[in-house]
């Protein structure tokens, strides 16, 4: 038997009983016999790239990269969205917490990781350099690092398609002189300057010097008594977090960010028997271990900004859904802002995430039936607890179905307002005032368009967003940006009563 069929077929048996489709539903859709679907799932059975593309696109899921082309998404627009959508793990807690495994020798297993492609290219850059990364039922991983790390075979390609590479930094400077680490990548939002790194590693004994496609580092560890963040960044405070974790003594960040990431790193950082003082604030204290061998579990908490992502979809296309297990301490002042626009929503009581510390709620959105209106004044992001600057673009659609004019202002991203007016080619009356400003005028109707997604997550969103609420078909083209930070969203969106239709270029 050819394993590598037999591997392809438990993973589309896996993939189908978790949408809940039988053998038969599952050939009916693929317009196959349920005798050739038994053969594919016990691996007995040659597929050809047309077929797993076939496969792929009926369970809303890539099995494999079956082709150069690109991922793109029909959208039948004009539908209202109703029902219930759990969320899923955060992205942004996730990249960082498999960065953050490296310091521990032992078994660290994380339940429930979002499968993105985000995720994809860490574990990718994890694997290259020695560590074991193994997905279990559940979407649990578990992660066992060798006792000496092959940091000379880096997947340096991998390494480049995402920022959060920096975060490598922390946890390897006790255990190697030098290494270089590649140029950070992620979304094209302009400069984004990683010399608050820089400075706050040095005065933990880190040198970073920048060469042709590398940061070359050099480290002599010493204790820093007290280290004032150049800003307030959230990988930059969690990567200060993970050098001081293993720092013998401690550790006074000032000037710290406090956001939901940043929260979940402490929480991670305390099973492994660091003490953190501080948690959700400014000002964190860090003694930490100097060598770090157990044997844990840690569940990371929901993502407030995919919360964000469902609270703008029923909003944009006048729906009522429950969003379930939002963490509610993320999305408190967007939500005031929506209810000073004529927003009305319910909460249930809080409740505790698995981790046992992130504050949840089940969010209820109603219809506001076209009642919504400008705020008055500008809607800008702060850090934590302001509002959250990648939930800030998704008042963008919401502004477009608002009565009224609406000045948002993105001040922390050089290029980031500018793809907002990516939102124009579906109907939005946006006016740009300069890179970080922009005006949206509304009630206005979005339009069907066919439009290639922007090399930006949260602008991309917004488009398909928008296509949701337009009539007719639209298309949007090369939804990579959109892969990194969410998982199964065609499916998942269709769940509540869109028609979306994942379509695959050969």
């Amino acid at each position: 038997m050819n394993d590598t069929n037999e591997k392809i077929g438990h993973l589309i048996a896996q993939i189908r009983q978790e949408r809940g489709l039988t053998q038969a539903e599952f050939a009916r859709r693929l317009s196959t016999s349920q005798s050739a679907v038994n053969r594919m799932e016990h691996g007995r059975q040659n597929l050809s790239l047309e077929t797993l593309g076939r496969i792929s696109d009926v369970l809303n899921k890539q099995l494999i990269t079956v082709s150069s082309g690109a991922v793109n998404l029909r959208v039948e627009g004009g539908h209202e969205l109703s029902g219930d959508i759990t969320l899923k793990t955060s992205k942004n807690a996730a990249v960082s917490l498999l960065c953050a495994s490296l310091l521990n020798y032992g078994v660290t297993h994380f339940k429930a990781f979002p499968r993105i492609e985000e995720v994809y290219r860490i574990i990718e850059v994890l694997e290259s350099i020695g560590v074991s990364v193994k997905w279990l039922p559940g979407n649990d991983l578990e992660i066992r690092r060798p006792e000496k790390l092959q940091l000379e075979k880096l997947d340096a390609v991998a390494a480049r398609k995402t920022r959060s590479v920096l975060m490598l930094i922390g946890p390897l400077m006790h255990d190697f002189a030098s290494f270089k680490i590649p140029y950070a990548g992620g979304c094209k939002l302009g400069t984004r300057t990683v010399a608050p790194h820089f400075y706050a590693l040095e005065e933990l004994g880190v040198s970073i010097v920048a060469t042709t496609g590398f940061y070359d580092i050099t480290s002599d560890p010493k204790v820093a008594d007290r280290i004032t963040l150049y800003e307030p960044g959230d990988t930059v405070t969690e990567n200060v977090l993970m050098a001081a974790a293993r720092t013998d003594g401690e550790v006074f960040i000032e000037f710290a960010s406090a956001n939901y990431m940043v929260q979940e790193m402490c929480f991670f950082l305390q099973k492994l028997g660091v003490k953190i003082d501080g948690v959700g604030t400014t000002k964190l204290a860090v003694r930490g271990v100097p060598f770090i061998k157990k044997n844990i579990t840690y569940a990371p908490s929901e993502d407030p900004i995919e919360a964000m992502f469902f609270t703008a979809a029923a909003v944009t296309t006048n729906s009522e859904i429950t969003i379930k297990r939002v963490p509610i301490e993320f999305m408190s002042m967007e939500l005031l802002k929506l209810r000073k626009m004529g927003l009305s929503y319910d909460t249930t009581p809080r409740f505790k995430a698995v981790n046992g510390q992130t504050d949840l709620v089940d969010l209820t959105i109603h219809k506001h039936n076209g009642k919504l209106k400008a705020l008055t004044d500008k809607i800008h992001s702060l850090p934590f607890p302001g509002l959250n600057a990648d939930n800030l673009p998704y008042f963008v659609p919401i502004a477009s179905v608002a009565k009224g004019r609406t000045l948002i202002h993105d001040w922390m991203y050089e290029n980031r307002a500018i793809y907002y007016t990516e939102m124009t080619k579906i109907g939005s009356q946006i006016e740009l005032a300069d890179p970080h400003r922009v005006y949206v005028t509304g009630a206005t109707k979005f339009s069907a368009a066919d439009v290639v997604c922007p090399p930006a997550l949260r602008p991309a969103s917004l488009l398909l967003i928008g296509m949701m609420a337009a009539n007719g078909i639209s298309m949007l083209r090369n939804i990579y940006t959109i892969q990194r930070g969410y998982e199964d969203l065609a499916e998942r969106l269709n769940s509540l009563g869109a028609s979306i239709t994942v379509l695959h270029e050969m």
